[in-house]
C-alpha cells in the first residue's frame, strides 16, 4: 500500500485523494485472502512492486545515481528468487524503463542490471540445477509446458481485466493520445507479456488469481500519468453546493469501486458459498488435525490433497498428483511401485466416484490423469489389504477416500478416529458429508 501511495505521490505527483484511493484499492483486494490461506502471493507482489517503482523513479529521473540502479536490480533479483516467473517479471519491468528512457539514457542501468542479474541469478539456476537435478521448477513439468493450455491464457486475461477493471480505461485514454502512447505502451510491456505466458502452464491451484496478483500494484502505480491533464479540474469554479454535491458524487464513486475491489474476494474459488467465508468448514483439515497427534513417529501420507493434509498433520508426504513430487511430475504419473518405496501409513485422494457408484474403467474416464490417478491409489491399497476407513462426500459420485495400512502400531486408532468423524464437511458445499464406506458394508 505504502508504495503504491508513493509511486503515484512522488514519481507522478498525483492529488493526495488519488494516491490514497489507489493505495485503499489495493487493501480492500485479495491480498488478505492470500494470507488467510498461508500462500505467499502477497510477499511475491511485494518486491514485484518495488522493483517496479524503483524502475519508474528510473525511468522518469536523469543520471540516474548508483544505489538507484543497486536497488532496482537487487529487488528484481529477489522477485525472481520468490518465484521462478519473478524473474521474467523483473526483465519485463527494465524493459519497459530501457523503452521509457531509450538505450543511451538507460546505459547505466544496464550496466548494473546485466551483470547482476547474470551472476547471481545464474549462479543461483545452476545450484538449483544441480541441487533439484533439473532446471525449471517441478510444478512446471507437472503442468505441461507448452502453448496448448488456451484455458490458462484465456483465465489469466480474464484475472487480469476483473482485478483492475476500473483502471482499463486510462490505458485507453493513454493509447488513444500521441503524448502518452509510448508510456503507456511501456507499461503495458511487463502487463501483457506477463499475463500472456500464463499460457505455457495448465491454470490449477490458481487460487483467488493469485498468479496474475502481482500485476494489481503495476497496473496501480502505472495509470494516473496516462490521463493527468486529461481529468476534469472543476474545483477552483465550484463553490458552496454545487463544490459539495461534486465531493459527495466523487466519494461515492470512490466507495462503488473500493466495493467493487473487495467483492474480488467473492471469486478465490469456484466452489465458494459465501464472500466473507470462502473456504467453508472442511473435513481434510479436521483430519490433518487428528493426523497430527501422531507426527514425529516416521509415518509417512501419499496423498492428492497436498498441501492441506502434510502442512496440518506434518507428516512426510508423497504428493500423489506431483506438483511436490519430482519423480512423480518427470514421469507422468504415480506408480505402485513409485508407492511401494514409501509404503505410505495412509492414503488419501480426491476421487469422482465412491463405494456406492464405483469408478467406470472406461477409455474415456482412464485418459484423464487425475482419474488414472485415482485408480491407481485405489487398487494400490486394495491390493495390499489397506482398511477403508472412510469415502466422505455429499454425493456419490464424489469422495474422498482414505486408506489405512493395517501392520503399524497406530493403525487400528487411526481408523476408528476416521471412521467416527461425524461432522466432515465437505470442502464445496460446506455440508457434513456421508461416510459412504459405511453405507457400503453388509
Amino acid at each position: 500500500m505504502l508504495l503504491v501511495f508513493w509511486a503515484n505521490r512522488k514519481i507522478w505527483n498525483a492529488p493526495m485523494a488519488l494516491s490514497i484511493f489507489s493505495a485503499l484499492y489495493l487493501a480492500f483486494g485479495t491480498g488478505l485472502a492470500y494470507v488467510a490461506v498461508f500462500f505467499g502471493t502477497p510477499f511475491f507482489a511485494f518486491f514485484a512492486a518495488l522493483t517496479w517503482a524503483v524502475g519508474l523513479a528510473l525511468a522518469v529521473g536523469e543520471n540516474p545515481p548508483l544505489w538507484q540502479c543497486l536497488l532496482f536490480t537487487i529487488s528484481g533479483l529477489l522477485t525472481g528468487l520468490v518465484r521462478p516467473e519473478g524473474a521474467i517479471l523483473a526483465v519485463l519491468m527494465l524493459t519497459a524503463v530501457v523503452f521509457m528512457k531509450g538505450w543511451r539514457a538507460s546505459g547505466r542501468i544496464l550496466a548494473v542490471f546485466v551483470p547482476v542479474f547474470l551472476i547471481l541469478g545464474g549462479a543461483y539456476f545452476l545450484w538449483r540445477w544441480n541441487y533439484f537435478g533439473h532446471p525449471l521448477p517441478n510444478p512446471f513439468y507437472k503442468k505441461s509446458g507448452g502453448f496448448s493450455h488456451l484455458g490458462s491464457l484465456e483465465g489469466s486475461w480474464l484475472n487480469v481485466l476483473r482485478l483492475c477493471a476500473p483502471f482499463w480505461i486510462a490505458f485507453v485514454i493513454g493509447l488513444r493520445s500521441s503524448i502518452p502512447a509510448r508510456r503507456t505502451a511501456a507499461f503495458l510491456i511487463p502487463i501483457v507479456i506477463f499475463t500472456t505466458l500464463f499460457a505455457l502452464i495448465s491454470d490449477e491451484t490458481n487460487y483467488g488469481a493469485r498468479f496474475q496478483y502481482a500485476l494489481v500494484p503495476v497496473v496501480l502505480m502505472s495509470w494516473y500519468p496516462l490521463v493527468e491533464g486529461r481529468l476534469p479540474s472543476w474545483r477552483p469554479r465550484l463553490l458552496g453546493r454545487e463544490r459539495a454535491a461534486w465531493t459527495a458524487a466523487a466519494l461515492f464513486a470512490a466507495g462503488g469501486l473500493l466495493l467493487y475491489s473487495g467483492l474480488q474476494n467473492c471469486f478465490l474459488t469456484s466452489a465458494q458459498t459465501a464472500c466473507a467465508s470462502p473456504n467453508p468448514s472442511d473435513g481434510r483439515y479436521q483430519v490433518a488435525a487428528m493426523l497430527s497427534e501422531f507426527q514425529g513417529r516416521g509415518y509417512v501420507i501419499a496423498t492428492s490433497e497436498a498441501g492441506l493434509l502434510p502442512y496440518y498433520s506434518d507428516w512426510t508426504a508423497v504428493d500423489t498428483w506431483g506438483l511436490n513430487d519430482a519423480w512423480i511430475a518427470r514421469n507422468g504419473s504415480v506408480t505402485e511401485e513409485y508407492l511401494d518405496r514409501y509404503r505410505p501409513h495412509v492414503i488419501v485422494f480426491h476421487a469422482y466416484f465412491s463405494p456406492l457408484v464405483p469408478p467406470k474403467l472406461t477409455e474415456e474416464n482412464l485418459a484423464q490423469d487425475w482419474y488414472r490417478m485415482t485408480v491407481t491409489l485405489m487398487d494400490y491399497a486394495e491390493r495390499r489389504g489397506y482398511i477403508l476407513a472412510a469415502a466422505f462426500g455429499d454425493s456419490p459420485y464424489e469422495a474422498h477416500y482414505y486408506y489405512v495400512r493395517p501392520d503399524f502400531a497406530d493403525s487400528s486408532r487411526i481408523v476408528r478416529r476416521i471412521a467416527s468423524m461425524k461432522d466432515y464437511h465437505w470442502p464445496a458445499s460446506g455440508k457434513k458429508s456421508i461416510n459412504y464406506a459405511q453405507l457400503s458394508q453388509p
